[in-house]
C-alpha cells in the first residue's frame, strides 16, 4: 500500500484526486498508475483502470491472475466491474468512498451479485495515511475555490 500512496502523491502533485493503485504478481510490483482523469480530460482515467491497463500489456493478457491490486480508495462501480472483468485475485483498499464506493460502502458489486469471478477484500491498510491524504486535497479545493470566489 505504501507504494499506491506514492502514486497518489504523484496525483496530488498534478492536483488529481489523489487516488493511487499498483497492481502485484509473485510478490512484484508489475504496474503502477494514479487518478489522471482531470489532466487527461477522460472520465475512464482512474488509477485502477489505469494500472489494469497496463498489467495487461505487461503480461500480454486481459487476465489478471494470481494479481493483487493496492489501492488507496474504495473503487467506484466502473473500477470494480474492471477488477471482476480482468480476474484479480485479491483488493487491499486503504480507505471507504461513501459517495461511490463499490465495494462494501454505496454496494458491493464484489460481492452481493453473482459474477463468474469473486475476489477477495480487505480494507483498511493504512487508512489513516489513504484518508489524510483525501481529506487535505478537498480541504484544500474548498479553500481554495473560496478565494477564487472572494477575489471575483
Amino acid at each position: 500500500m505504501k507504494e499506491a500512496l506514492k502514486e497518489a502523491k504523484k496525483a496530488l502533485e498534478e492536483e488529481e484526486v489523489p487516488v493511487g493503485a499498483v497492481i502485484v504478481k509473485n510478490g512484484k510490483i508489475i504496474a503502477r498508475a494514479h487518478n489522471t482523469k482531470e489532466t487527461s480530460k477522460d472520465a475512464t482515467c482512474h488509477a485502477e483502470i489505469l494500472a489494469i491497463k497496463k498489467a495487461c500489456k505487461k503480461l500480454d493478457s486481459w487476465r489478471l491472475l494470481d494479481c493483487d491490486m493496492y489501492v488507496t480508495l474504495e473503487p467506484c462501480p466502473m473500477c470494480a466491474g474492471a477488477l471482476i472483468n480482468s480476474r484479480i485475485k485479491n483488493l487491499y483498499i486503504g480507505t471507504d468512498d461513501d459517495k461511490s464506493g463499490a465495494c462494501g460502502s454505496v454496494l458491493n458489486l464484489l460481492e452481493d451479485y453473482k459474477f463468474n469471478h469473486k475476489i477477495k477484500v480487505d480494507k483498511y491498510i493504512l487508512k489513516e495515511e489513504c484518508e489524510s491524504l483525501l481529506k487535505d486535497f478537498f480541504k484544500f479545493l474548498r479553500e481554495r475555490n473560496k478565494n477564487e470566489k472572494k477575489s471575483v
